[in-house]
């Protein structure tokens, strides 16, 4: 099982207003591989505050009930498991956040696979390439 952050998502499944970079497409195309494996029934984790990104982009780029719906199609996956997070783990990813210079919410993500000993994340965010953690972009 792999963590999914949620650029994956994003790049997934929004498309650019402008024409975008060769380094966009492919990024969007690895992006559409991985999203149609987790369709295709691959198992994969990620955090209620993680979808809570995801839904707060779509709803400025696509609208609430795209937005919604979305949402509710990753909710209701069985091969998705969503991690609730309470205030004790969110103050450490905080602290985490502090001291690797790195997004309060990617620390969330590496503390959450650290609790639950996953060793690999899809994401395209290099700030986890501080991390003792194995990034995969495909």
């Amino acid at each position: 099982m792999r963590f999914v952050d949620s650029n994956v998502f994003l790049y997934a499944i929004i498309k650019p207003k402008k024409k975008p970079s060769q380094k966009i497409i492919l990024v969007k195309n690895e992006a559409k591989k991985i999203f149609k494996r987790i369709n295709k029934g691959e198992k994969v984790i990620t955090t209620a505050v993680h979808l809570s990104e995801v839904a707060n982009v779509l709803e400025d780029v696509a609208g609430i009930k795209f937005a919604s719906e979305f949402i509710l199609d990753v909710l209701t996956k069985e091969n998705i498991e969503i991690v609730s997070i309470d205030g004790k783990t969110y103050l450490a990813s905080s602290i985490l956040a502090q001291e690797k210079n790195i997004s309060i919410n990617d620390a969330l993500a590496f503390l959450v696979m650290r609790q639950r000993k996953i060793e690999e994340i899809y994401s395209f965010d290099k700030h986890f390439d501080v991390l003792p953690i194995k990034r995969k972009t495909e």
